[in-house]
């Protein structure tokens, strides 16, 4: 039991050790592949709401119809990194002022507690410093390049029937009646279903916030953490290696988001 203990308490001061040894100023947290300007726009012009999935199945050239599903879904994607860029902005911010013992505002600390429960982090921390780590592990974008061959691949780009009729552009499952559409070849017993969406703003939201919250991609956060602490610009080529439970076909499927993402750079936009 003590050697488990011991184990258990190396692990979490593996976890601080390593935000505390970054520079204050946190520009290694900051890369955002030059996001800066994009969170002005967002911030005047807001997200994009659109209401259904165009009809791609009617493109016959297949270069076109994957340029074209990528220019429709990359500024939903954009859209909502910028969101999510905005709140790790603020966060960070606070986080500063945190280290440096500066008293939070009562807004301050009313929207840190909001911003806790929307990432699902609780206080429950001898050390109120692994909250801190795991929420900005949590609050961060994803790789563009990734998301966009995530929608293609799971979307049929763009001509699945859950895209045309639900808004599910990356084959997010629902598991209460009614509460999507029911797979026509899903097995005798299975309860899930294809979630729908009022808009492709939401799916894309969604798709964000569950890489960014659920347990199954804690080994995602990690990686794309590890990518901030040293500096680098974030890799969705690299990042691809933490989703093995996106998908019940496992590395196969990993392979074959890496091939995407390989072949379709060229056509995916900057």
């Amino acid at each position: 039991m003590n050697f488990i203990k011991s184990i258990t308490f190396i692990k979490k001061r593996y976890l601080i050790l390593c935000i505390l040894s970054l520079p204050l100023a946190m520009p290694l947290l900051t890369g955002e592949f030059d996001l800066t300007g994009m969170v002005h726009n967002f911030n005047k012009k807001g997200p994009l709401l659109r209401s259904e999935v165009p009809d791609f199945s009617g493109i016959s050239d297949m270069e076109e119809k994957k340029r074209s599903f990528f220019e429709f879904i990359r500024p939903e994607i954009e859209a909502e990194n910028a969101r999510v860029l905005v709140n790790r902005e603020r966060l960070l911010d606070l986080y500063k002022q945190y280290r440096n013992k500066i008293i939070f505002s009562m807004e301050d600390k009313a929207w840190l507690e909001k911003l806790k429960v929307k990432y699902r982090v609780n206080d429950n921390y001898d050390d109120p410093e692994i909250a801190w780590i795991k929420l900005i592990r949590r609050v961060d974008i994803l790789p563009v390049e990734l998301a966009l061959a995530q929608a293609a691949k799971e979307s049929g780009w763009g001509t699945s029937r859950f895209a045309r009729a639900g808004n599910n552009i990356f084959g997010q499952w629902c598991f209460k009646e009614g509460c999507g559409i029911v797979p026509v070849n899903r097995e005798e017993g299975a309860k899930h279903e294809v979630r729908t969406f009022k808009s492709v703003n939401a799916s894309v939201r969604s798709y964000i916030h569950n890489l960014n919250t659920h347990s199954a991609y804690k080994e995602f956060r990690s990686l794309r953490f590890e990518q901030r602490r040293v500096g680098k610009k974030l890799d969705g080529y690299s990042l691809v290696s933490g989703l093995p439970s996106y998908s019940e076909r496992g590395e196969a499927y990993l392979d074959e988001i890496r091939d995407m993402m390989l072949a379709n750079m060229h056509i995916m936009g900057s």
